[in-house]
């Protein structure tokens, strides 16, 4: 559906050159909800408006549905714009302007009657909960129901792909799982292509489907977001899964391995499944773990008896059950 042909972009100033996006090349097919992730200063940001064009990339190819948004007239790309919606970290309300009003600004420009813009204004208000706070002002929304009002807003011309450009980094962690669950209804329910800018893991880990990794401008790795997590094969991706040295912190006596929860039940007691059934005493290291609907989403730090049968009969234990593991480098740099 959105394809990125040897994108790049470079900007010129201050007598120096900067290449924040270099040569990407990126396919997101219909239905996706697709993660790009990297540090701060790694070109997310100048990437996903390269996808809509409100960056213009200095070489390369934008693909919408096969058709090249850089060779478009400027009507021809205000036109298509329509079905490349967009949501930021900042929410960009009209301050003078209801919730309602807000999310009757773009069906107003695109040319819909007053009646026609309300009507359809409540009815995506009520998609997003706010059925209840239709009058209320920007300034009388929390930070959730401001991004809320953007997504109604964002949604006003039916588009087919929604770019979320660090859509949560401004809300508290409860508030961005309720934004992440209703990003995950819109995919489902309405069909909705998603494109997740972020820095957060677990934000790609919850509700994407497949994942970009971006490093100073430059995609690193992609695939699966499973395959990404379970086995990163960049250092970036390595660091943003798992911090550096986060086993080194330890006693280095023992095997430190990594178990990647990917969506088993989160009621399932592996830890101690594991200890009873190989009769060896595991010591939990670290945990980064998440209940969601039910299923367990993270990681696990733990370390195993100095012993190398006892620790081995526990590798062959994780292995025989798929649970998903690594070893990790303590002197990882």
């Amino acid at each position: 559906m959105l394809e990125l042909v040897n994108v790049c972009k470079t900007f010129e100033g201050a007598g120096r050159t900067v290449e924040a996006v270099k040569d990407v090349s990126l396919k997101i097919e219909k239905g996706d909800v697709f993660g790009i992730i990297g540090l701060s200063g790694a070109g997310k940001s100048t990437l996903v408006r390269c996808l809509n064009l409100l960056e213009r990339p200095t070489s390369g190819k934008v693909l919408f549905k096969g058709t090249d948004l850089t060779a478009l007239s400027k009507k021809e790309l205000l036109k298509t714009r329509r079905s490349i919606s967009m949501i930021f970290q900042g929410f960009n309300l009209l301050e003078q302007r209801t919730a309602v009003g807000n999310v009757c600004f773009p069906l107003e420009i695109a040319g819909a009657s007053h009646s026609e813009a309300k009507k359809k204004a409540r009815e995506l208000l009520d998609t997003v909960g706010l059925s209840d706070r239709y009058d209320s002002y920007p300034s009388q929304l929390s930070g959730g129901q401001k991004q809320r009002v953007a997504i109604a807003r964002a949604l006003a011309n039916d588009p087919e792909v929604l770019l979320c450009d660090e859509a949560t980094s401004a809300l508290d962690p409860n508030t961005t799982q309720g934004i992440l669950s209703l990003l995950s209804d819109i995919n489902k329910n309405l069909g909705v292509t998603i494109v997740v800018i972020t820095h957060e893991m677990k934000v790609v880990e919850q509700i994407c489907n497949r994942v970009a990794v971006l490093d100073g401008g430059v995609v690193v790795e992609t695939g699966d977001v499973r395959d990404v997590f379970v086995s990163p094969k960049s250092e970036i991706a390595r660091d943003l899964i798992l911090p550096k040295n986060a086993s080194s912190q330890f006693s280095n006596t023992g095997r430190i391995i990594r178990i990647v929860f990917d969506g088993m039940s989160s009621f399932e007691p592996i830890v101690s499944n594991l200890s009873l059934d190989c009769r060896t005493a595991v010591n939990i290291m670290g945990a980064d773990t998440k209940n969601i609907g039910g299923k367990a989403f993270g990681q696990m730090l733990l370390q195993l008896p100095d012993d190398d049968t006892a620790s081995e009969r526990a590798l062959h234990w994780l292995s025989e059950h798929n649970i998903p593991f690594e070893e990790e480098v303590a002197d990882r740099a």
